[in-house]
């Protein structure tokens, strides 16, 4: 669901009372996404604007991570422009889902310059536009010509115009409301969803002024399975995560931009591993064939003896019949006629011997193929819950196999940055989450001690957990059981079974993949994996 004017409106509230404020930074998290960094009387705040067409929104998000992409076009307009004005004030336009910043500052003369920002959220139409004191575009991050919209040209130079708002009522003053009819249709700001709450509760005896009195002084943001709203709504009948209000645009899109975002600076991560994970899967029953074929090689050595023995005996042919060494049975061997007796009985001991010696690599392909599906699916696994900096870890590993080729035109490294180990501090008591195999490799390797504990889930792909307590408590020891099914493929199973062990009772296998080991001894616990309590630990026990 998109934002709608009213909810816009309970936004704006909250923005506005950071101004005025100083514009610091300005960086593009996305292709569609920006942060401004600003400074205010009470701080730093950050204001993530998204114009996507599914997700377009504006927000304050403490959470809010720098890009590794380079800044386009339209940032770099921003830069030049808006780099240390002054915030001076928000404006809705009426109940439109619209806002207008303006800004203040000082040119290279040191002349004083007026700038307005039009954030746009309107669905497949949503654009930021900068516009000059004279309201002509200085740019926009989607440049609309004449050609693909004749009522309302959006390009460098054309004069901004705002959209047509319809003839409807201000929701303020409403004097008269026809119940049989959609809001959407008679008041500004609202959309189909909250039309449908607003009629029912209505329809209840609820006053129209009391309902939207609870909906623009809400301070929470209720979220369903496919909505979300400052207001409650009951029609829905599905009981809501229920959150404060900035805070629960963060948790409402911060795992599927997360995704977005690693996919657009990791996208050939992804592709090299799905294709090596594809190419490995179409190979391996090629070879368990050509296995099954080789294994019938003593035929071959027995059509060369019965071809010398019965050289002087029969006449060359496509396929000659000979009695067997062995029994009266009459066998049938096929001849090439561009060789005569002697060499094709040569040619199938070349091909007995040829059989014979593939069997042993056919074995060794087979194993060696195998273990590459299980590798591929472990990190096509892994990318499934990483971070940005969890799939550039991953990149790292793949370039190092030499699947992947390193970047020519790559700045040298200064230094050699730490894996991005999870690590969540209780007391005194310390728990290592690996996500991807070079921080598994690191926890087990590099962390661990001989006494620590080692979690990993049984028979799946799945995160080192490593617990580092003098006396491990059951709760600690479910906990890391909990972290350990949840970061592995059997996160929405049940009864998941957890294998922990000393880190003593660890063995590296030689030749096997990074982070690759295995338990001599080992205890085994059943978890429940859930989201809720996880994302709680790590929000309140996550060790910076």
């Amino acid at each position: 669901m998109a934002l709608d004017g009213l909810l816009l409106h309970v936004i704006l509230k909250r923005l506005q009372s950071l101004c005025p404020c100083k514009v610091n930074k300005i960086q593009n998290i996305s292709d569609e996404e920006i942060c401004f960094h600003v400074y205010t009387r009470h701080g730093n705040e950050k204001i993530v604007v998204n114009a996507h067409s599914n997700s377009n929104r504006i927000y304050l998000d403490p959470y809010a991570v720098s890009s590794s992409l380079q800044p386009s076009n339209f940032v770099m307009v921003l830069r030049k422009c808006c780099s240390q004005a002054i915030l001076d004030q928000i404006q809705q336009i009426g109940f439109d889902r619209i806002l207008e910043f303006t800004l203040v500052n000082r040119d290279e003369l040191g002349d004083t310059k007026r700038y307005k920002l039009y954030i746009e959220l309107m669905g497949k139409y949503s654009n930021i536009v900068l516009v000059d004191h004279n309201g002509i575009i200085i740019d926009a991050l989607k440049r609309i010509p004449i050609y693909e919209n004749t009522k309302r040209m959006i390009h460098p130079g054309a004069q901004y115009t705002l959209p047509d708002p319809g003839q409807k009522k201000n929701p303020l003053c409403i004097d008269q409301i026809d119940r049989n009819t959609s809001l959407v249709n008679q008041i500004y700001g609202f959309s189909p969803l909250l039309s449908k709450e607003f009629l029912k509760r209505m329809q209840e005896g609820e006053k129209y002024e009391e309902i939207l009195q609870e909906l623009l002084n809400s301070k929470t943001l209720y979220i369903y399975k496919k909505d979300f709203h400052c207001l409650a709504m009951t029609h829905l009948e599905e009981i809501p995560k229920q959150f404060e209000f900035m805070e629960g645009f963060h948790h409402l899109y911060a795992a599927e931009e997360q995704k977005n975002r690693i996919r657009e600076q990791c996208q050939d991560v992804y592709r090299a591993v799905e294709k090596e994970l594809k190419k490995a899967q179409k190979k391996l029953p090629k070879l368990q064939d050509t296995l099954e074929l080789s294994k019938d090689y003593c035929k071959y050595k027995l059509y060369g003896d019965l071809l010398f023995a019965y050289m002087g005996q029969i006449q060359k042919d496509q396929t000659v019949k000979v009695p067997s060494f062995e029994s009266d049975d009459i066998i049938e061997i096929p001849l090439d006629m561009r060789y005569d007796i002697k060499q094709n009985a040569n040619r199938y001991y070349q091909k007995y011997h040829k059989a014979k010696r593939s069997i042993s690599i056919l074995q060794e392909q087979i194993r060696q193929c195998e273990m590459d599906i299980a590798y591929f699916e472990q990190l096509h696994e892994q990318l499934r819950h990483c971070t940005i900096q969890d799939a550039l870890e991953i990149k790292e590993e793949l370039i190092k196999e030499r699947i992947l080729r390193p970047k020519k035109n790559t700045l040298t490294k200064r230094g050699k940055k730490k894996p991005n180990v999870l690590c969540l501090q209780i007391n005194d008591d310390l728990i290592y989450v690996g996500k991807n195999n070079i921080q598994n490799q690191t926890i087990t390797s590099k962390i661990a001690n001989k006494k620590d504990l080692w979690f990993h889930v049984k028979d799946y792909h799945g995160s080192h957990v490593l617990l580092k307590a003098e006396k491990p408590t059951e709760n600690l020891i479910r906990m890391c059981a909990n972290l350990a099914a949840y970061f592995s493929k059997s996160k929405d199973s049940s009864s998941v079974p957890v294998n922990y062990c000393l880190v003593s009772e660890l063995k590296k296998v030689p030749g096997a993949k990074t982070g690759f080991v295995t338990m001599k001894s080992y205890k085994t616990i059943f978890i429940d994996p859930q989201e809720v309590p996880i994302e709680e630990w790590i929000q309140t026990y996550k060790k910076i």
